[in-house]
């Protein structure tokens, strides 16, 4: 997997020239800080690193008219005063005679990172830039946005590479109005955007930003709005935003290229957003997009203003691209009332033109509020109360993250694979350790005892070579693995019997697909038979284990794959790359000898961070599947908050 890194020192040229408290928390120590911790933590010496250039003035033509691209040329030649003049003719924005240089490598990095993966020299990347664009609209900067990054990006890849269909996912915590804008009656693009609103009292102050906005004309249905009524948001809310509402109609949409509007002023410590998800939450929103488009996924940075938050939140995405497991998320995994609220209003919106929305039952409108022009709240501006609150508040916490290496090191060995002497001849990635070794006799022999099926001696072999790679994971010299054996069932038990005794394990999660019937046979005993569609399967995933599996937040992951399983190989593959997240990549994959060898390899590539193999096309589910589905969600909501996706009445 190669992850590219898009960059330029020259970005950080442009600085605010005058007083201007609103504007001043965009300044050039945003890229370097970032760029600092990247190398701090090794990281930009593992990604393919690319110079930023600068877009052409053709390149800008694909989103801003000329007469805009024009005006902003002439910046280079005006004064201090003219600038100043200029920039107030604009909301939110600072010019610098820098600025069209600047900006022109923004645009270009974001173009240069597109080439880069569309022609298989990258797998996936990041362009760290600024100035960030989202807000920029085809005649307009806005928002400190000078050129739509994004959009150029996405118009470059319609055009040069004959895309059909990209969506932009959108996690900065301002609506991106520019992106909307320029897409709103276009289906070939699917923009997502979640943002503070307070229903209109939050700048932008739009109301085209509420859940109501759905795209125009051709593209109605392909606008999704998702705001943020309250402030605080946290690991949860981001989580059910994305289980719920992105990645249903996602995988229906079943893009070609993803591309992240990535702005971490939506991160905890952030004075513009004043929300609370951590860092590492980051990392599970970029492992949750890479199982779509092959994996071809490029972020590229917008807004985020505190630079300890804005720097580790960068480094959390780029660990991800780079295919490392995801830290475990920390915290309550409880979603707001609000923020439920919020999801409700969205899926209501969006059900008419998604059948993955309308596959889990119907949502209820609410009544729509809105905000007075008395209502509107002031930016937060640096060195006033409400910033030194938000900075003293967080502090703490961010300083605890920073230990969090120390609490989940990173293994020495991503993935291993343990195989039997029939799977020998097996391909396996150049980067997946072949285990040789085995558990001592002894203790192989007294978990043995377990089963009869055991006690054979391909089988007790098999047993040998599991527990050493148990023992290797639970240990944190390895992350994930695969294990191959003839009795996979019987294995299972003894790993979950290992997974319990050992001193820091207490929550392992085990999945039962192949049950006969739906039931919810205790808290924690939930079976569930297969659903024979496309749209069954990511119902059964997205909206039951998912968010059963974040809600119990386990320390360990099992999963069984008998010969008799059922799942198709890209179904498999799919699960496995999902469940590397709960357990912050502490997974192991039992695959039953008869079962094909080919799935022992996909899963060895899945579990070592490449993306899955494509579902192929959307099918919707048995009205069966869904009433089962249904059922047991009801089941089980009170228990599990994660599941709901209305906010109880």
């Amino acid at each position: 997997m190669r992850t590219a890194l898009v960059y330029h020192e020259e970005m950080t040229a442009a600085r605010l020239l005058w007083e201007d408290p609103e504007c001043e928390i965009e300044r050039p120590e945003r890229l370097t800080a970032a760029l600092e911790r990247l190398q701090q933590g090794g990281l930009e010496q593992r990604c393919l690193q690319l110079a930023a250039r600068e877009a052409s003035e053709a390149e800008l033509g694909l989103v801003h008219s000329p007469e805009y691209v024009s005006l902003l040329r002439g910046t280079q030649a005006l004064s201090t005063e003219e600038l100043q003049a200029l920039s107030g003719q604009y909301d939110a924005v600072y010019f610098h005679p820098s600025t069209f240089h600047c900006a022109r490598l923004a645009a270009g990095a974001a173009l240069q990172l597109v080439d880069a993966v569309l022609t298989g020299s990258a797998h996936n990347g990041l362009a760290l830039v600024r100035p960030p664009g989202h807000h920029s609209q085809r005649a307009a900067a806005n928002g400190f946005c000078v050129f739509n990054n994004v959009a150029i990006a996405a118009k470059h890849a319609q055009q040069k590479h004959g895309l059909q269909r990209i969506l932009i996912v959108d996690w900065d915590v301002h609506h991106g109005q520019g992106i909307q804008y320029i897409f709103e009656d276009d289906p070939s693009v699917l923009y997502f955007s979640w943002h503070r609103y307070e229903h209109g009292c939050f700048w932008p102050y739009l109301r085209e930003s509420d859940a109501d906005a759905v795209g125009l004309g051709q593209g109605r249905g392909f606008t999704v709005n998702l705001p943020w009524n309250q402030v605080g948001m946290g690991n949860a809310d981001y989580m059910a935003a994305f289980l719920h509402v992105l990645l249903p109609v996602a995988f229906e949409f079943d893009p070609q290229l993803v591309l992240i509007s990535a702005g971490f002023d939506s991160a905890i410590g952030d004075p513009e957003g004043q929300m609370q998800a951590t860092p590492e939450c980051f990392a599970h929103l970029t492992q949750l997009l890479q199982v779509l488009a092959g994996g071809r996924v490029c972020a590229v940075l917008e807004g985020g203003y505190h630079l300890e938050s804005l720097s580790q939140s960068v480094c959390m995405v780029v660990k991800a691209l780079l295919g490392d497991p995801a830290p475990p998320l920390s915290g309550s995994m409880v979603p707001q009332h609000s923020a439920l609220e919020s999801i409700q209003s969205v899926r209501a919106a969006q059900a008419p033109h998604w059948t993955s929305l309308q596959q889990q039952g119907p949502a209820p409108l609410l009544d729509p509020r809105t905000c007075s022009p008395e209502g509107r709240r002031p930016p937060v501006l640096p060195g006033g109360p409400e910033f030194k609150a938000a900075e003293a508040q967080t502090s703490a916490v961010l300083r605890s993250l920073l230990d969090q290496p120390h609490l989940y090191p990173t293994p020495p060995v991503r993935t291993a694979a343990a195989l039997t002497a029939q799977d020998a001849a097996l391909v396996l990635p150049p980067d997946v350790l072949r285990q040789e070794g085995s558990a001592p006799q002894e203790e192989t022999q007294a978990w043995a005892r377990l089963h009869e099926a055991l006690a054979e001696d391909t089988a007790f072999i098999a047993l040998g070579k599991v527990l050493h790679l148990l023992n290797g994971i639970l240990d944190g010299q390895v992350s994930g693995g695969i294990a191959t054996t003839p009795a996979a069932a019987a294995t299972l038990e003894v790993a979950i019997r290992r997974g319990l005794s050992h001193r820091a394990q207490r929550r392992n999660l085990w999945l039962n697909i192949r049950g006969k019937e739906a039931a919810a046979l205790s808290t924690f005993h939930v079976s569930v038979p297969l659903p024979g569609t496309t749209g069954g399967f990511l119902s059964c995933i997205l909206a039951l284990v998912l968010p059963l599996a974040y809600g119990f937040q386990p320390d360990l992951v099992l999963v069984a794959l008998g010969p008799a399983h059922g799942l198709q190989d890209p179904q498999a593959a799919l699960l496995a790359a999902l469940l590397r997240g709960p357990a912050g990549g502490r997974i192991l994959v039992l695959v039953e000898q008869e079962s094909t060898s080919q799935l022992a390899g996909v899963l060895a590539r899945v579990l070592h961070g490449e993306a899955p193999p494509s579902l192929g096309p959307f099918s919707v589910a048995s009205p069966e599947d869904l009433q089962a589905l249904i059922r047991l969600r009801g089941q089980l909501e009170a228990q599990w908050k994660m599941l709901q996706v209305a906010a109880p009445s």
